[in-house]
């Protein structure tokens, strides 16, 4: 029985460090946690743990603290992830409900899953090589100004203030705009610059010029939406937790600032059985994210964008995972309905 008893008393450490943030001793388990046997006997199990790599003695201190093994190994025993609580579900609904459109529900998500595990939260916008054109929008603000406005199936609306060198008129401008939307709509994404060209050549010789520009228009707002992006929240978190990072904070900010690394490892991330995924420490192989744990899972079509946490791996992983998975499973039905 001894095995599954150091299996307990290395989740008794994990689960203390992560609450106390101090290094955790026998006797604290033995007070803490119903283990049934003594003060003795857990020193010894510690010793074994300690031996096989799983807890480590920070400097001179009688404590132990979980390392990036012995981390993995607590996650990887964590054999389903909870459901949140109903009020922690109703509270979702009703914040992301009120959404208006896709920048909106995403900004609201990171916003909300930050407060749920008080760490930085991120989230890919959705893949868009299946998104097409929903809607588009011609609206004459002047004789030589035109608000262009672009609608995808994914609910994301780009826009934009185009310049004519010449005055034109509402009606021409709504003919250029039945033409756009006869070759456009449906269309997708990659498709779209052939289509328009298409109703550009065949408008009326007087609105081809016109036309034209409007067409170059939506072809970069369109462009702008196959951008692989990323929104977070919640750096505030990160930095309130810099007794984390022994050697420095200033990595972790800067791969988050510069999205390329994060995008990247987002990507790699391949959620397991449980629906989500989990990267401790130095498993994360990209610069700068050694010292923290990513905690991600796919949503929206075929679950190919990403949305997740990163924070130090003194995180809790069970509540963490819990999140994640629960807030992704939402956006899905917000992005399909």
């Amino acid at each position: 029985m001894s095995e599954p008893r150091r299996l307990e008393v290395l989740r008794a450490i994990v689960e203390d460090y992560v609450h106390s943030r101090e290094p955790v001793g026998s006797k604290a388990l033995v007070d803490r946690h119903h283990l049934g046997v003594s003060s003795a006997t857990i020193r010894n199990d510690m010793a074994v743990l300690e031996e096989e790599g799983l807890i480590a003695a920070p400097h001179t201190s009688a404590g132990r603290i979980p390392t990036d093994k012995g981390y993995r190994m607590f996650v990887d025993r964590i054999s389903a992830v909870k459901p949140l609580s109903s009020a922690e579900r109703r509270a979702i609904h009703t914040f992301l409900d009120q959404a208006d459109d896709l920048d909106d529900v995403l900004d609201r998500t990171v916003r909300l899953l930050s407060q749920l595990t008080n760490q930085v939260a991120v989230v890919q916008y959705p893949q868009l090589g299946s998104a097409a054109v929903r809607h588009i929008e011609l609206v004459l603000l002047a004789p030589r100004q035109v608000l262009v406005v672009l609608i995808l199936t994914t609910g994301k609306v780009e826009q934009r203030v185009v310049s004519l060198p010449d005055e034109t008129t509402d009606d021409a401008l709504q003919h250029v705009r039945a033409s756009f939307l006869a070759a456009g709509s449906g269309a997708l994404l990659s498709q779209l610059p052939q289509s328009l060209s298409t109703a550009v050549t065949s408008a009326p010789p007087q609105d081809r010029a016109m036309a034209a520009i409007l067409g170059n228009a939506l072809e970069q707002l369109a462009g702008i939406s196959r951008e692989d992006r990323m929104v977070l929240a919640g750096t505030a978190n990160l930095a309130r937790s810099t007794g984390d990072f022994p050697l420095s904070i200033g990595p972790v900010l800067e791969a988050l600032e510069e999205q390329v690394v994060m995008m990247r490892l987002l990507t790699e991330m391949e959620q397991d059985a449980r629906g989500v995924s989990v990267r401790i420490g130095h498993e994360n192989r990209y610069g700068g994210l050694a010292e923290a744990s990513v905690v991600a899972t796919g949503y929206g079509p075929n679950e190919l964008a990403k949305i997740g946490v990163l924070g130090p791996t003194r995180m809790d992983y069970p509540t963490t995972m819990a999140a994640v998975r629960a807030v992704a499973r939402y956006l899905s039905r917000i992005l399909a309905g």
